[in-house]
């Protein structure tokens, strides 16, 4: 039995991907997770990219804006360009860029509501403020609905006041000269408070507000749920898809080789360049078929609109397979052995799916990671199928996401290529 052990033991310790399946793959699983789910406080919260459009030009909108942009939880823009140069926004402008993806919410203050604010204090009325959403992100619009509430308690309390004592003068009477005088002693402390903004503590409930909010979805469409099945269809269908190629091109090579077969083909005119070319035109064409049948069952069990979507369907298909592709013939030349290739491909594409969105929605984790994210090729396929089904978008506007895969697929050719020089240097 000692002996069983010893030899366990010792085959475990010159294993490195068994050590790295056993002891990393847990670890870098938990992090993620952790780090997502895990409520590591605000350094670990995405701040909320968020379009704000000024059409009151007043105090009251000038000091909302300002206690927005305050809010450690909020990134706000108010110009064309997130670096702040440029005209300011219009709300075309910004239900333009929610409904490009740029921001989730945008942040419409409507004329007339400073005059409002101002009369009427915390008996509210006047123009309701819309935040103009796209609901493929639940979290965002009621994060910023609730953020919103608490700037508008604490952004301008001496206005508030101010439009509490009309009210309170309407229906009671007017202040005596002594009542006068103590309101206008603490004006000026509640200003000064009200510069802080967004960085006071505590918020406002709903029925407390002296601002309606109206949460208006500009992505509508005929499909909306069937449009959101797009996204799960592409994370799972490219996280399997990854499998399959290193699965197809790894145990084909590797077992040639063992077999002699590779060796008999780099003989003939073919060559190390052809046997690779072939290979991945056959896994990129077997990764289309799988990626085709997948959104086929989305159409069928769950009315994904894929016929209506064909052209951008078929762009981000052909440009993924092939980029998977090219991905599963470096692991199958970087590999020696069936039991590498497992090893590496199960490290490689769970963490890959993990981070790059296949598991979980990227607009969860922290900025740090969802950049991060774009390291992975999940990501980028996953952006460019969301763009397809849920954004509307034109096949030119899939540019930057079909860019960055050919050049993965390209880097990813070269990198087989130049790996596969072992079995002809053997």
């Amino acid at each position: 039995m000692g002996t069983l052990l010893w030899v366990g033991w010792t085959n475990l310790r010159r294993d490195r991907v068994a050590q790295m399946l056993t002891f990393l793959l847990p670890i870098v699983f938990f992090s993620i997770f952790a780090t997502v789910f895990g409520g590591q406080g605000d350094a670990s919260t995405a701040r909320i990219r968020i379009a704000v459009v000024d059409e009151d030009r007043s105090e009251v909108s000038a000091r909302l804006i300002d206690g927005l942009k305050n809010e450690k939880g909020l990134r706000a823009q108010t110009t064309a360009d997130a670096s702040g140069a440029g005209t300011p926004l219009d709300r075309t402008a910004a239900e333009r860029l929610v409904r490009s993806g740029d921001v989730p919410v945008a942040v419409v203050i409507p004329l007339g509501l400073g005059e409002a604010f101002s009369q009427n204090g915390f008996a509210g009325g006047g123009p309701s403020i819309q935040l103009l959403s796209d609901v493929s992100d639940p979290i965002a619009p009621q994060m910023v609905l609730g953020l919103l509430q608490k700037v508008a308690m604490t952004a301008a309390p001496d206005l508030l006041m101010q439009g509490g004592m009309r009210q309170f003068e309407k229906y009671a009477g007017a202040m005596t000269p002594q009542q006068k005088t103590a309101v206008d002693a603490w004006l000026p402390r509640l200003k000064a408070q009200g510069g802080s903004g967004g960085n006071a503590t505590g918020d406002a409930s709903a029925g407390a507000m002296p601002i309606g909010v109206q949460v208006v979805d500009v992505m509508r469409t005929d499909n909306r749920r069937g449009s959101l099945v797009s996204f799960y269809a592409a994370g799972i269908g490219v996280m399997f898809l990854l499998f399959s190629s290193v699965a197809g091109a790894g145990g084909a090579l590797l077992d040639e080789a063992e077999a002699g077969t590779l060796e008999r083909l780099l003989s003939t005119n073919l060559g190390m360049t052809g046997v690779l070319m072939g290979k991945w035109i056959l896994l990129a064409l077997i990764g289309c078929l799988q990626l085709t049948v997948m959104f086929l069952w989305g159409r069928v069990a769950f009315g994904l609109p894929l016929f209506s979507h064909l052209p951008g369907f078929a762009v981000m298909t052909i440009i993924t397979a092939a980029a998977a592709a090219g991905f599963g013939l470096v692991l199958a030349t970087l590999a020696r052995s069936r039991a590498q290739l497992s090893g590496f491909s199960t490290i490689l594409i769970l963490t890959m799916s993990a981070l790059g969105g296949s598991m979980f929605p990227r607009f969860l984790m922290s900025e740090t990671m969802q950049k991060f994210g774009l390291l992975t090729f999940n990501a980028w396929a996953l952006d460019g199928y969301l763009k397809v089904f849920w954004r509307q978008a034109p096949i030119w506007q899939l540019w930057p996401q079909v860019l960055v895969l050919l050049i993965l697929t390209a880097m990813f050719l070269s990198v087989a290529r130049l790996l596969a020089r072992r079995w002809e240097a053997a």
